[in-house]
């Protein structure tokens, strides 16, 4: 797409990361979201691509992929709110399913039922709801 780019995660791009992510609402240390994280997810054979405008080197999407030895997890995707509505997250999602094919692994994510913008996208790239799952998760888990 004239005018971006897309490349992988750089450790030096982790505060401008946290930013897109509290901004989308997304992520935040809260949730676990850290660049301890980020780097062990990535060690683990996981990766983050970056849709960064070139002329300004801004950083202006994510697409944080996770392996857990069976499927991928696509995480935090998502593109600032000045730069949506522009074809900018079909772009990112081009690129990073295009990586997803490589590996030979499916692909699987979650969506907040309201977003109705995120969920046309990934209806229209072949992915399927699951149905009535229900997610749980501990966040703190020195709760009792």
């Amino acid at each position: 797409m004239e005018g971006f780019t897309i490349r992988d995660y750089k450790e030096e791009d982790f505060e401008a990361v946290m930013k897109l992510w509290e901004q989308t609402g997304m992520g935040s240390k809260e949730r676990g979201d850290d660049k301890d994280t980020i780097e062990r997810c990535l060690e683990k054979g996981g990766r983050m691509l970056i849709l960064e405008q070139k002329q300004e080197k801004k950083l202006t999407g994510t697409s944080w992929m996770t392996f857990d030895g069976r499927r991928i997890h696509l995480h935090h995707f998502g593109i600032l709110p000045e730069f949506q509505g522009k074809g900018l997250s079909r772009y990112l999602l081009e690129k990073t399913l295009a990586w997803v094919r490589e590996t030979g692994y499916q692909v699987k994510l979650e969506v907040h039922a309201s977003n109705k913008a995120a969920i046309n996208l990934y209806k229209k790239y072949g992915f399927k709801y699951l149905g009535d799952y229900r997610i749980y998760i501990i966040r703190d888990i020195n709760y009792t």
